[in-house]
């Protein structure tokens, strides 16, 4: 998880319910987050076997609306955007034109001609450019949504059925997305989407109505969580995060990510990334675990690679982390040293998903 040291921080609109609830906070992507609360450990497990609630606020969004909303996300983004159902989601990355990363993305379709873009905090800005600059050709309009949603992200086995219980209609599907009063908060968009490899919702409010939507779900007994055990929840179940796993100088085919790439719709890096497919990679990503030792983002696969993540893994005590290996070395059950501070330590490559509820 990559913490940043920005002079000039943003607030999201929890930020003294944080400070009340006696949150760690640092630094993160330009804007003061809380990192924890009552600890990594009692958090993630919490998630895994209750509920808990993220402030995901510093996430950034990006509408686009207009008669050619379609055939221009189309343009940009790598899946096919023509299969998003109405009030529907989905993931995709957004490539350059040599096929690298600048970065993965959740798409909503609010109506026709209507969607809304989830971008990662600390590109928001060069997204938005990018958007910008491409939009160009296009019959669209653009509108920046930063600071127009709080974002909460309500996660675990028992998630869905506190908010169906703040709620006044039938909660979405996953994938999908729904208008719904929450907590007495009209006009809340509702999305069964997810970070953590647990059951869930997303909701998007209007920075007015965050506080009281957080405090019905703390009343509720959902627990808060902080980015520290939002990333190694989402680290068990190999989520991709981009700075570490996704980068412009790679490509999805390397990370994984082949099945969200649909080169046939003429996106941006199609080609490159067609090309790519059919030679295969050099690398791949993949999972690991280490009995002895947290690896960690940087340190080298000895013979070649490169460690991307890297944590401990709470649900399952062992050391757990994502890496860039030569293709000769992803198989599962393939064994690897890794460099961890000068010192050799052991690592065995895995299936992913690396947490199950059977493991």
């Amino acid at each position: 998880m990559a913490i940043g040291s920005d002079t000039t921080l943003l607030k999201t609109a929890l930020y003294d319910r944080h400070v009340a609830a006696g949150a760690k906070l640092v630094p993160f992507a330009g804007w003061e987050m809380p990192v924890q609360y009552a600890g990594i450990k009692e958090e993630h497990l919490a998630v895994r076997t209750k509920a808990g609630v993220f402030d995901v606020s510093h996430m950034g969004e990006i509408e686009t609306e207009g008669p050619q909303a379609l055939e221009f996300l189309q343009r940009i983004l790598s899946n096919d955007v023509a299969k998003i159902a109405d009030n529907g989601a989905q993931y995709s990355v957004l490539c350059k034109e040599d096929g690298g990363v600048l970065d993965d993305l959740f798409t909503y379709k609010l109506g026709e001609g209507h969607y809304l873009t989830v971008t990662n905090a600390a590109n928001h800005a060069k997204d938005l450019a990018w958007f910008t600059k491409q939009a160009e050709s296009f019959d669209v309009t653009l509108h920046d949504r930063l600071h127009d949603y709080a974002m909460l992200a309500v996660q675990g086995p028992e998630a869905r059925g506190i908010v169906a219980g703040l709620t006044d209609g039938e909660l979405p599907k996953r994938f999908r997305t729904a208008r719904l009063t929450v907590a007495g908060v009209a006009d809340v968009l509702v999305c069964g989407t997810g970070y953590t490899g647990e059951d869930g919702v997303e909701l998007l409010v209007g920075p007015e109505g965050a506080n009281v939507i957080w405090d019905a779900l703390l009343a509720a007994g959902v627990a808060p969580i902080g980015l520290a055990a939002r990333d190694t929840l989402r680290l068990e179940v190999c989520y991709h995060l981009y700075g570490n796993d996704l980068m412009e100088s790679r490509g999805p085919i390397e990370a994984g990510l082949g099945w969200c790439v649909k080169e046939d719709t003429g996106f941006i890096g199609a080609e490159a990334i067609k090309v790519a497919r059919a030679n295969g990679p050099s690398e791949l990503l993949v999972p690991f675990v280490t009995e002895q030792g947290i690896a960690r983002q940087g340190n080298a696969v000895i013979g070649g690679g490169e460690v991307t993540s890297g944590t401990l893994s709470p649900s399952l005590n062992v050391g757990i982390g994502m890496a860039y290996v030569p293709i000769d070395k992803a198989e599962p059950g393939t064994k690897l040293e890794i460099d961890v501070r000068g010192r050799t330590r052991a690592a065995e490559v895995r299936e992913k998903p690396l947490y199950t509820k059977e493991s």
